[in-house]
């Protein structure tokens, strides 16, 4: 069996993120399924940072999927040949796999990026955080079937991206739109006047009268 990277790590992150049995995660993992027990409890593990095993190209999301569907399938780990793990750097990404934990977290993460980042497009969003185009038109529309419930919670808190992928999809989307209103605002300015059009005939000066030009004589 390939072996894992960062085996407690990656049991850390299968018990908070996905719904396999502590078997599944002990087996894939390599590990006592006591251990896994003890680091469900707290007990052990408890400084250690989750590894997530799809970021890392271990696992796929499909095989977690099936392994949530059947508690008795085996998780078969990537097998990679010599330094192929960073081969699969260069694989076309899929939509996000978002924990079937937290998938019902997902509404209340869209109403909070579309009330606090209307700059990030739709197809951004479905990304981030592994959701569908309806879903989030139906939130921006303020028709989804759960609206009367959805409390906007911050998708980092709620664990369905990290803080660095969200950072960086805002800033894109936000040098996208200052590109696209500096663009507009150049569309939209007026045509510049030609020099006698913007300055205006000077107005001749009036005579200034005294009383000594008012009753001189007029020279012939």
């Amino acid at each position: 069996m390939t072996q894992i990277l960062m085996p407690k790590a990656t049991a850390v992150w299968l018990i908070d993120n996905t719904a396999l049995t502590f078997d599944q995660i002990s087996k894939f993992c390599q590990l006592h399924i006591l251990e896994v027990e003890g680091i469900a409890d707290g007990d052990v593990a408890g400084g250690i940072r989750g590894a997530d095993p799809i970021a890392n190209g271990q696992l796929d999301r499909e095989e977690i999927e099936r392994g949530e569907k059947d508690s008795k399938y085996l998780l078969k780990a990537n097998v990679f040949e010599n330094d192929s793990l960073s081969n699969r750097k260069g694989r076309k990404k899929g939509p996000r796999y978002t924990p079937l934990s937290r998938r019902q977290d997902r509404p209340d993460a869209i109403a909070w990026l579309v009330r606090n980042h209307p700059e990030i497009p739709d197809s951004q969003i479905s990304k981030l955080i592994g959701t569908t185009k309806p879903t989030i038109t139906a939130i921006r529309e303020r028709t989804h079937w759960k609206m009367s419930t959805i409390n906007p919670t911050d998708p980092v808190s709620l664990g369905l991206c990290s803080q660095i992928d969200l950072d960086e999809m805002v800033k894109k989307a936000a040098a996208k739109k200052a590109k696209l209103d500096a663009k507009n605002k150049v569309d939209e300015s007026p045509t510049l006047k030609s020099v006698d059009e913007e300055a205006p005939a000077e107005a001749p000066k009036p005579t200034e009268h005294t009383l000594e030009s008012l009753f001189k004589p007029s020279e012939n």
